[in-house]
């Protein structure tokens, strides 16, 4: 029986709250909505390990955390001998297909795309391009000067949203009406870049979304003692003067983006039925991270700050026809690495490579399955790591005061504000440690919106035990050793130990047995002793 599709599709950028069937009355997620409620699970506790893009990503299709190989900043991606998800479907027969979205692997190793796809799909090329001169769009683009306030992110209505989501998107369904290998099961994985800032989007996905319904935002003016890096970026981007009004506006443009993904969403799963393919499909849906979308004045994200809107993320999951599914939604905590395990479980797949994913594939058959005691999220360096920040990523002189990221990433050049910090979260706790001692506390019950550190008046014995119990999961976790086996001698350095009992003649043929690898020094004498007995 050929093996079930596999449909990864991942917004950038988007939160779990964006969606109508997990509380958004202001959101229009119908086919989101659909899927989760009617013919799979929607995880409405799960998190992101690493609040921004590569990180993220690396640890999602890895099934690793963060730390546990050193992928923890937006410029160290997966290297030569490192596996993923697309590989380990690939040498298991799947024909992969990924758009040009990036951000996993690394640029600069020529042909390392092929270890992990067998196909990147960049753009249309039967598609004829008119070419726009940059010199003219730069002359009608808003300069930052112009712009009343520079580091929003905000655009608001367009009259075309630009990007390349439709396109790739076009591309995966002309894949589904004509696979390449049609013998074969097929992945598909397409990365959009909506919702991520900046925040624009067409008037037919804006007039979707209900004003009035908007949740109340949480403004920075309400917390107290947030992290410095909250802190930091909001000094530099100076978004307290915006409105709120305005800020509603940019709300809403964001949420008309997440409507312009579940459209998307619909293309695809409308292909896969035209083609005869959605019942043996499995389909994912993930973000990478969330996004502030305007809690606590800011925008955009941050990389060591570990609020709900940043963390908490979308995970649908629809099995192919046949599997058991207790449609609906689901509390139980998970973390994104979650999905690595549950593709791999719905292939058939043994994966070659330790990791730490746990297949969802129990609380997908009883949705009150229990996953995990607690989840987590990780992000920052240590001083002086100055190779693992943006500012520096982006030249001798950092980035330009002119682009909308200068705030999070100048925040970024101080040690304290870039701190290390880890996140744990048992449903209602949730507990951030940094080496300094700058933690940080909030019951998620009495305050949703982590708008107040209780970390100095916290009780002794929950953070003793949480604590505790992140000591143990960073044991657990802090590194893999690989399943293959390593010789610990080459062979010539084997034959300088047995060549004295060789047998005259016989040279020749102990060193060719040798090379065969696996042979220690003990297997070499018992080989020599053998061949003496057959003189």
């Amino acid at each position: 029986m050929k093996k079930p599709n596999i449909i990864i599709l991942n917004p950038d950028e988007m939160r779990a709250d964006t969606m109508g069937h997990l509380g958004n009355e202001a959101a229009y997620t119908p086919r989101l909505d659909t899927l989760a409620l009617e013919e799979g699970v929607s995880f409405s506790n799960a998190f992101c390990q690493n609040t921004v893009c590569v990180p993220s990503r690396c640890s999602f299709l890895t099934g690793l955390y963060p730390h546990t190989r050193g992928h923890r900043t937006m410029r160290y991606l997966l290297h030569e001998e490192e596996k993923s998800l697309f590989s380990e479907l690939k040498d298991a027969g799947y024909y992969v297909w990924l758009n040009g979205r990036g951000d996993l692997y690394a640029g600069q190793i020529e042909g390392l795309e092929k270890k992990h796809a067998d196909e990147v799909y960049f753009y249309d090329k039967k598609k004829e391009i008119t070419p726009v001169n940059p010199l003219t769009m730069a002359q009608n683009m808003p300069q930052k000067n112009e712009k009343k306030y520079p580091y929003s992110c905000f655009e608001g209505v367009v009259s075309k949203n630009g990007g390349p989501d439709l396109d790739h998107t076009l591309g995966a369904i002309e894949l589904i009406k004509h696979p390449v290998e049609p013998d074969k099961p097929y992945c598909i994985f397409l990365g959009w870049m909506n919702p991520h800032p900046t925040y624009r989007v067409e008037e037919k996905y804006r007039k979707l979304i209900r004003d009035e319904k908007l949740a109340k935002r949480i403004p920075f003016h309400e917390c107290t003692d947030k992290s410095l890096m909250v802190q930091k970026i909001h000094e530099l981007s100076g978004n307290e003067v915006i409105t709120e009004e305005e800020w509603n506006e940019l709300r809403a443009v964001y949420l008309a983006q997440c409507s312009m993904v579940d459209e998307m969403v619909g293309m695809v799963c409308d292909a896969l039925k035209e083609a005869g393919e959605y019942d043996n499909s499995a389909i994912f849906i993930l973000s990478d991270h969330g996004d502030f979308a305007g809690d606590y004045d800011l925008t955009e994200k941050a990389q060591n700050s570990f609020e709900h809107c940043l963390t908490r993320v979308p995970l649908l999951i629809k099995p192919p026809k046949g599997e058991k599914v207790d449609s609906g939604v689901s509390d139980s905590l998970t973390e994104l690495i979650d999905f690595y395990a549950t593709v791999l479980d719905y292939a058939g797949i043994e994966p070659s490579e330790t990791h730490f994913g746990r297949s969802l594939r129990p609380v997908i058959e009883q949705r009150s399955t229990k996953n995990r005691d607690y989840v987590y999220c990780e992000g920052g360096r240590n001083p002086g790591e100055t190779h693992c920040d943006e500012w520096h990523s982006k030249g001798e002189n950092g980035p330009s005061p002119s682009m909308e990221i200068w705030p999070k990433v100048t925040a970024q050049k101080d040690d304290d504000c870039h701190e290390k910090g880890t996140m744990m979260f048992d449903g209602r706790f949730k507990y951030v440690h940094r080496p300094s001692g700058r933690d940080e506390l909030y019951d998620l019950q009495k305050d949703p919106g982590e708008r107040h550190n209780i970390i100095r008046t916290a009780d002794k014995e929950l953070l003793y035990e949480m604590k505790s119990e992140m000591l143990n999961w960073y044991q657990r976790t802090c590194d893999i050793v690989p399943r293959h086996f390593d010789e610990r001698n080459s062979p010539e350095q084997t034959w300088t130990f047995i060549r004295g009992l060789c047998p005259k003649g016989k040279e020749e043929e102990v060193r060719n047995y040798l090379k065969t690898g696996g042979v220690e020094w003990p297997d070499a004498l018992a080989y020599c002793v053998k061949l003496w007995q057959e003189i």
